[in-house]
């Protein structure tokens, strides 16, 4: 037992070094959350200048995290929180990218792991029906259209994604939660588009009936 506290003393070290860099992770991923919503909220807004600020920012702290303070504790970088933030920065990336018209980002371009990424690709339907809705708003358009494809055409790509939740981490229940958002969404576009043409329709009577009445 000579060696006793001598072993536990290097293990109080290495547990207070661990313990130190989790902190430093933990300010890190909820700045990282912080960012992303930043910049989901400017791309709602039309400010996508200030979104890719925050992503910028968000992105910075994504390669600190990954490639400097989680490098010797994979453990760490493998953590739900670690990995719910870097979900939540895949998601803006996603959206920000897709809205422009800019295609998809790759998943090494983020440097995320790949159910990560399926599990931010999953999450940034919700807010492409949003953007969706707020166009209808002001009347229908191609855009519309454009940004219900896309939703369906990654719904076609995480249907196929059928294997146990302990490889995707649960991305299953986020397939389902995508369709309910496509049905719904292709309602509230076939709806519009109904209304839309009715109004045409009535404009071009009133139209017809004003010419009578001269």
């Amino acid at each position: 037992m000579e060696h006793l506290e001598e072993i536990a003393e290097r293990i109080h070290q290495s547990f207070e070094a661990k313990t130190a860099v989790r902190d430093q992770a933990l300010s890190q991923t909820r700045t990282v959350i912080r960012y992303s919503a930043n910049a989901i909220r400017a791309i709602h807004r039309n400010e996508h200048e200030k979104a890719q600020e925050s992503l910028g920012e968000a992105r910075n702290l994504v390669k600190v995290l990954r490639d400097n303070l989680l490098n010797e504790y994979p453990d760490l970088y493998y953590a739900g929180y670690t990995q719910d933030a870097l979900k939540e920065f895949a998601e803006a990336s996603i959206t920000l990218s897709l809205i422009e018209g800019n295609g998809l980002p790759q998943p090494e371009e983020l440097g995320l792991e790949f159910n990560t990424y399926l599990k931010g690709l999953a999450e940034s339907v919700g807010e492409f029906r949003r953007r969706i809705l707020d166009i209808l708003l002001d009347g229908h358009s191609s855009e519309a259209e454009r940004l219900l494809k896309g939703m369906d055409d990654i719904y076609a790509v995480l249907v196929t994604m059928d294997y146990p939740n302990a490889v995707t981490g649960g991305l299953r229940r986020l397939t389902d939660i995508v369709r309910s958002i496509n049905e719904r969404t292709r309602g509230d576009l076939v709806l519009s588009t109904r209304q839309q043409h009715l109004e045409e329709s009535l404009k071009h009577v009133e139209a017809k009936l004003d010419k009578l009445n001269l």
